[in-house]
């Protein structure tokens, strides 16, 4: 019997399978979000629910780089992992230094510069994807460009990796009894020399999700025999790398080293202390703060230690400890290099932005502007390198309106999205493009000669969307003297990926925050109003825009959704069924998306489910990398994979990452809904869904409609206690601690 709904990831119970079930049991590829929770993260004190991570299969990176041989792909990318080595140096003595670029094989890249400075082989498969990029030659473009040919806006395709490979490390599973079926994802994970790292290291398995310690140490014993045991140091440190990753699976950048000790001693490691220690110095985590002298100078009040705090590290509202109180000793964080040199490089990032002084051009655009908020927006920007903009979907219009104004004024201003959906959602003749496409080139003005984008001006829309990588990414590509804005409902959940960019921003208080006055109209609008200030009321609705359908049990919570998706709404609102999203609160239990999208499916579109259950004109949700969501229905399928169509454009899954990376899309997940809006949405409360309710989860999921909301509702009191009593769930990042370090005398009024 499955236990409450997830909140995102399949549910606990699915893990506690054979080892082949639980990894097929896996999705959270295809599933954009982190709403479910995981065990391994409770455990090191995220205070998150048991369910597991799903299978974070490693998807595709962009669109191959401009045509190199392999020679001089090879040369390039010697030469930038010896600066990366040089760098990476510096860095004990001081922050990363803005403009520093981040490559998106980050963890291939970091592998490769770690044999290299142990005078170790180097894979040359990870030279040859860490090859940096030509800088596309583009003219300078005072708006940016519509979107570009079909060949230039295709979501990647995933690569698969070398057949050789797979069956090496067929080989490698079967002679240690583990299921044979796992070689793609473990190839995914460890990459090319997978083989080899299991054999080493057979508690490598642990980095393909879905796969648990005791299934490792099993795998292990058949290896290696004798020669193991709990307080094995390769054990210990595959255990600390595997609860870094499932904290960041919920978000966390960091965790506390105590946290991560006491999941380590649940998992019977004699001496937890010793293994962090161990995992430190082989540089599989690094430690914050980084000596253990500057840990105990700390605690004894000899500096602030903000820069190490994260936004769960003892701050008052006004960011240190009050009058006359002694600081609290500063805890020690442990984080993944990938996360803690993205937050690093954000920081000093934003930092930089943040000095951008005044320019006056600015000024004469307040004047026409369409809105008093608007026109505060301008002149804030007027003013300041790094400006944050919080507002709802109708206050969208306000950055839409500086962006214009910019273009106006002749400077070279850029929109940027998260989706198709939110460019269409855009007024008509508005030039956007999605952040995706512009960080890869095949959307905007593109790069100048030193890699940096040709433009002033960026205002990113749906920035609580932002992942600290991807931030990190984005700030990294501006050059000096650009501005800045993120815009964004501080009320929604926040990004799938690691961090909470925008919330640590607007906590830090390093910046100016224009606040939109232009409420969301309607009844929906005065009913997410409500929730976002703790609220649940009742609201007139004579249109049938919000409508309350009260359920008994999940079977009718099913029953009742497909009947409003394919004859209620429809008849109501003269829409198609398609244009109605169901949300609901997890993949798994009586009424998650799979239960939900299975009879979707049979109502809209039956049929025997040809290609791993997916018809053409199936409808469905389709994530190229974790936390990515792309809508699309099939098209067609043959033996090189299933073909989609998402946003006018045709994609092609490869066979064995179908399972992982695409899911039917008539029902999805709060989070993979978070920065999409529909005409009509169907949000689904079955019974077991209490667990998974919160204020952010709520106002997201009840905020995705235009024209009609129903409510299928089987929560009872459970619902308005959610909306009263349970706020975000905590996130433990550095950001906010190094921002107020890097910009504290500039802090502005909140």
């Amino acid at each position: 019997m499955e236990h409450a709904v997830s909140t995102d990831r399949d549910p606990a119970a699915e893990e506690a399978g054979p080892l082949a079930d639980a990894a097929a049991a896996e999705g959270a590829a295809a599933e954009g979000g982190t709403d479910d929770t995981d065990g391994e993260a409770a455990e090191a004190g995220t205070g998150a629910a048991d369910a597991t991570a799903g299978a974070a299969t490693t998807e595709a990176e962009a669109a191959e780089a401009a045509a190199v041989s392999e020679a001089q792909a090879e040369l390039a990318a010697q030469r930038e992992l010896r600066e990366r080595i040089e760098q990476r140096k510096a860095e004990k003595a001081g922050p990363i230094a803005a403009g520093t670029k981040l490559s998106g094989q980050a963890a291939d890249l970091l592998a490769a510069v770690r044999a290299m400075e142990s005078g170790g082989p180097v894979d040359p498969a990870l030279l040859r994807t860490a090859a940096p990029a030509a800088a596309p030659d583009r003219p300078r473009e005072s708006a940016p460009a519509r979107p570009r040919p079909e060949a230039e806006q295709r979501p990647a395709e995933p690569r698969a990796a070398a057949p050789e490979t797979v069956s090496a490390v067929r080989a490698v599973l079967g002679e240690g009894g583990a299921p044979e079926t796992l070689a793609g994802q473990v190839t995914d994970a460890l990459g090319e020399r997978a083989p080899e790292v299991l054999r080493e290291n057979p508690w490598q398995l642990l980095a393909v999700p879905g796969v648990r310690p005791e299934q490792a140490d099993g795998f292990a014993r058949a290896l290696l025999g004798a020669a193991c045991g709990p307080g094995d140091e390769r054990r210990t440190t595959a255990l600390v790398s595997r609860l870094l990753e499932r904290a960041a699976l919920q978000g966390h950048t960091a965790l506390e080293a105590s946290a991560v000790g006491s999941a380590l001693a649940g998992h019977s490691v004699p001496d937890p202390d010793a293994a962090v220690r161990h995992a430190v110095e082989e540089s599989v985590v690094l430690r914050f703060p980084e000596d253990e002298d500057d840990e105990a100078g700390e605690a004894d009040g000899s500096d602030d230690g903000s820069e190490e705090h994260g936004e769960s590290g003892g701050h008052d509202e006004a960011g240190g400890a009050p009058d006359g109180a002694a600081a609290a000793p500063v805890p020690v964080l442990l984080g993944l290099d990938r996360y803690a040199l993205a937050e690093d490089a954000l920081a000093e990032g934003l930092a930089r932005l943040a000095k951008t002084g005044q320019d006056a051009v600015w000024e004469e655009a307040a004047a026409g502007a369409p809105s008093p908020s608007a026109a505060e927006l301008i002149r804030a920007v007027a003013g300041h390198g790094l400006v944050l903009h919080a507002g709802g979907e109708a206050a969208r219009a306000e950055p839409v309106a500086l962006a214009l104004a910019a273009r106006a004024l002749g400077v070279r201003a850029v929109v940027a999205v998260h989706s198709e959906n939110g460019r269409d959602r855009l007024a008509d003749g508005v030039d956007a493009v999605t952040v995706s496409g512009l960080l890869a080139g095949a959307e905007g003005p593109g790069r100048d000669a030193d890699g940096l984008f040709a433009l002033d001006l960026l205002v990113v829309l749906d920035a609580p969307q932002l992942d600290v990588e991807t931030a990190a990414t984005v700030v990294e590509s501006l050059a000096d003297g650009a501005r800045l804005v993120l815009s964004g409902d501080p009320g929604v959940l926040w990004s799938a990926g690691a961090g909470r960019v925008f919330a640590d921003l607007l906590a830090a208080g390093v910046c100016p925050r224009v606040s939109s006055r232009t409420p969301d109209p309607g009844p929906i609008g005065e009913l997410v109003s409500g929730i976002g200030v703790g609220e649940l009321n009742q609201v007139a609705a004579p249109g049938k825009e919000v409508v309350i359908v009260p359920v008994r049990d999940a079977g009718e919570a099913v029953h009742r959704t497909v009947q409003l998706v394919a004859e209620s709404v429809p008849r109501a609102f003269g829409t198609e069924a398609g244009q109605t999203q169901v949300i609901t609160v997890g993949h798994g239990g009586s009424a998650g998306t799979r239960a939900l999208n299975a009879a979707l499916k049979q109502r809209l579109n039956p049929g025997p489910g040809r290609f791993g259950g997916f018809d053409p004109g199936d409808r469905v949700a389709y994530v190229p990398s974790p936390g990515r969501t792309l809508q699309g229905a099939v098209v067609s399928a043959d033996a090189e994979g299933l073909r989609l169509e998402c946003g006018g454009a045709t994609v092609t899954v490869p066979k064995d990452r179908v399972e992982h990376a695409v899911r039917h899309g008539w029902a999805l997940t709060a989070h993979q809904a978070a920065g999409m809006r529909w005409p009509a949405v169907v949000v689904v409360l079955p019974g077991d869904a209490t667990q998974g309710l919160s204020r952010p989860w709520v106002y997201t999921a009840f905020s995705r409609g235009d024209r009609h909301l129903s409510v299928v509702h089987g929560v009872d009191q459970a619902l308005p206690k959610a909306v009263s009593d349970v706020p975000s769930q905590e996130r433990t990042t550095r950001l906010r601690g190094q921002l107020e370090a890097l910009l504290a005398p500039a802090r502005q009024p909140g």
